[in-house]
């Protein structure tokens, strides 16, 4: 998961080296935090928020069909 969150991210931003994906578990739910830098952050996040509404969607697709509960979070 945490791989397929990185190939996403690191496609849209202009600095791919900056881009890092951590994963912390709690209560069950898998969170992974996606942080890029500054100038790259509008690109992750996209007008009204919709790449990171995309972005999430895919991530839990791919979940789901692994009976796993994860959030995305864009630092």
């Amino acid at each position: 998961m945490k791989e397929l969150i990185e190939v996403i991210a690191k496609s849209l931003v202009k600095n791919p080296g900056q881009v890092s994906v951590t994963a912390n578990e709690d209560k069950g739910v898998t969170v992974y935090e996606i942080r890029v830098a500054p100038e790259d952050m509008g690109k992750v996040i996209g007008k009204q928020g919709r790449i990171a509404k995309a972005l999430r969607t895919v991530v839990k697709a791919a979940a789901t069909r692994e009976n796993q509960r994860v959030m995305v979070e864009i630092i």
